[in-house]
């Protein structure tokens, strides 16, 4: 009987090889850095990218646009970072972000404080490699990206904060680094850059509108609430308008005029997606903003490629 008793009694468990172990923890860092939704890098990345060619004249300096490549890819993962840090107590309560590292508890708040001050030393090297003026605008933004997760807690409209933060800053600091100065037209673009990322954002925001009044956090999607597609369709036309006078300023061609023409037809596109308001819809229009910033970047290329 003791024999029988023995061989049922349940055995220990072998602790995975560290290797194993290191691997799990890389690849919970790789989601807190949100390496596994590269969206919220590309919307980022556009702007940098219209500014960089425009600054460049089309041919932009190779070492300054693999740093800006590589300082979007770093900040945006820093700001998930340091955005979630902020969040860790309300995430568990909101259903598209409860399993995230820090809300489910598999990293540790110091662990995310860790690898964030990391990340930015990381964005502070690669922008020691460009110029003063740019240093000095970076430095504003690292401010501004570092202060918006604390800031949503009571600013009503914290996608305009996002935008003047996160979504437009490459751009002035695209043509300090490109050209030494920034131009008062940069300062049109950097408005589109805003007004867009008020647009996206707030159709994010749609998909989580009812935790978010549930727990308080603010949002454009509960502050516009039934005017919220009637708004987004006036953030859109500024955006487009910013875009036209932008270009017909800087004598952009056809294809320029061409990019902004899909980009229009996207956000048509997009307000049929929001019709209804249903949240899985909401996150398309969200996603199909990607197109819309390669369509005014593919302009600009194949402008400054049939205008030589």
């Amino acid at each position: 009987m003791s024999a029988t008793i023995d061989r049922i009694k349940p055995q220990p468990v072998a602790e995975a090889p560290w290797f194993h172990r290191l691997g799990r923890r890389v690849q919970e860092y790789g989601r807190l850095a949100r390496l596994d939704r590269p969206i919220g890098t590309w919307l980022l990345l556009w702007p940098a990218l219209w500014a960089l060619w425009i600054a460049g004249g089309g041919r932009p300096h190779p070492e300054v646009l693999g740093i800006f490549v590589l300082g979007v890819f770093v900040m945006r993962a820093a700001g998930c970072i340091i955005n979630d840090f902020a969040d860790r107590d309300i995430d568990p309560y909101v259903k598209r972000t409860r399993e995230r590292p820090l809300a489910a508890r598999r990293v540790s708040p110091a662990e995310a404080l860790s690898l964030f001050v990391g990340l930015m030393l990381v964005a502070l090297w690669l922008v020691t490699r460009l110029n003063r003026l740019t240093l000095e605008l970076a430095v504003v933004g690292a401010v501004l990206t570092a202060s918006y997760p604390f800031v949503k807690r009571f600013f009503p409209l914290p996608q305009l904060y996002l935008g003047l933060s996160f979504g437009g800053w490459s751009i002035p600091m695209a043509f300090a680094a490109q050209d030494g100065q920034v131009p008062r037209l940069a300062w049109v673009l950097y408005i589109a850059a805003v007004l867009w990322a008020v647009i996206y954002d707030t159709m994010y925001a749609m998909v989580d509108r009812d935790d978010d009044r549930k727990i308080g956090i603010q949002s454009s999607a509960l502050l516009f609430a039934d005017l919220d597609r009637l708004l987004i369709a006036v953030f859109q036309v500024m955006m487009l308008a910013a875009l036209v006078l932008f270009g017909h300023d800087l004598h952009l061609g056809r294809w320029y005029d061409g990019g902004v023409l899909i980009a229009g037809v996207l956000f048509v596109y997009q307000q049929w997606l929001i019709r209804k308001r249903a949240p899985a819809d909401c996150l398309r229009a969200f996603l199909n903003n990607n197109y819309v910033g390669m369509a005014i970047f593919g302009g600009l290329v194949l402008h400054y490629v049939y205008a030589r």
